[in-house]
């Protein structure tokens, strides 16, 4: 183990979740996702890393026409302090009645606890669009519903929905992230019921709630294959769409009655339900 290693503190004044795929796709070292940026650790210099988010800000910028500020701020650290450093900057998180706390945090033990260590880009709860989402799992699903997560990250919503009784499958795309949803079910003693990689139309199932916690154009491009896994009289949770693109998006989602919005920060989670009154 080298006796340094390089910590970089990127702030991302927009379009976060697009930098997330970004840094998820292209990055060969893992990477802590906080409220407005990350955090990459790596005992190689940065400056690479560096390079490549100016070159995706500038591309971005062009297809978006947004001004897109990114801070950065860089530290050398001893080596010996990386695991104090990295337990520190986890804290736990109560949202509505989940607990969700890393394993070397003790659980709540008057709430339903989720144990979850941070790795690479998947969701811990501390992110705007996974805390609504999981409120919204918090209020409408029930004891024995068919659940399924779309774009299931860590898997912390479809175990989260698992500890309210609820029978879940849940997919991704993304091979980590199935692999992560199983490490992170064995973690909290649950099972999931199916879990594939691929998406929705892999199903032929329907379901008493579906989630996805996606960005907007996917849950564009996904539009059908969402609607046609909810049951009738079933409820859909949309999240991780920013504030500005919500009416684009609910433009595919027109035959669905609006239960519920919520808002956190710049960004929204729906809750409709099937068949519009």
């Amino acid at each position: 183990m080298q006796e340094h290693y390089f910590e970089l503190v990127i702030k991302v004044s927009s379009h976060h979740s697009l930098f997330l795929d970004f840094l998820a796709d292209t990055l060969p070292v893992g990477f802590e996702e906080i409220d407005d940026g990350f955090i990459i650790r790596s005992e190689d210099e940065v400056d690479t890393i560096i390079w490549g988010l100016e070159q995706f800000r500038e591309a971005l910028q062009k297809a978006t026409g947004d001004v897109i500020e990114l801070e950065y701020k860089q530290s050398k650290l001893k080596n010996s302090d990386w695991v104090k450093v990295y337990q520190d900057s986890i804290e736990p998180l109560r949202i509505d009645k989940f607990y969700i706390h890393p394993t070397w945090d003790a659980p709540d033990a008057n709430l339903i606890n989720i144990a979850i260590d941070p790795a690479l880009a998947f969701g811990t709860g501390h992110h705007p669009t996974t805390a609504s989402a999981l409120r919204a799992i918090a209020k409408y699903v029930k004891e024995d519903d068919k659940v399924l997560d779309v774009g299931c990250g860590s898997g912390i919503l479809g175990v989260g929905a698992i500890k309210l009784g609820a029978v879940v499958d849940a997919c991704d795309t993304d091979i980590a992230c199935i692999e992560n949803s199983q490490l992170n079910s064995e973690l909290n003693n649950v099972k999931f019921n199916k879990l594939w990689e691929g998406s929705c139309s892999f199903t032929k199932d329907r379901y008493d709630v579906v989630v996805a916690n996606i960005v907007a154009d996917v849950l564009i491009f996904i539009a059908n294959d969402l609607k046609s896994v909810v049951k009738e009289d079933g409820v859909l949770v949309l999240s991780g769409i920013l504030e500005k693109y919500e009416s684009k998006v609910l433009k595919f989602y027109q035959n669905f009655e609006i239960l519920e919005k919520i808002t956190q920060d710049e960004w929204v989670t729906f809750i409709l339900k099937q068949g519009k009154k």
